[in-house]
């Protein structure tokens, strides 16, 4: 995966690589100390696994 930037006041900054050790993300413009937790995400990540019926489209 090429590294990404997208946005002004709340940006995301993605790195890694697809098949590589590591993915990773950076999230600016967020108030700070918002609880935040791999739980919170897993059901998207979910739907990316692949082998599913109903993926995501990459």
């Amino acid at each position: 995966m090429a590294g990404n930037s997208f946005g002004r006041l709340f940006s995301v900054t993605t790195w890694g690589e697809s098949h590589g050790e590591a993915l990773g993300a950076v999230i600016d413009g967020c108030p700070p100390a918002i609880p935040l937790s791999p739980a919170d995400i897993q059901k998207d990540m979910d739907r990316r696994r692949p082998g599913r019926a109903l993926t995501s489209p990459r």
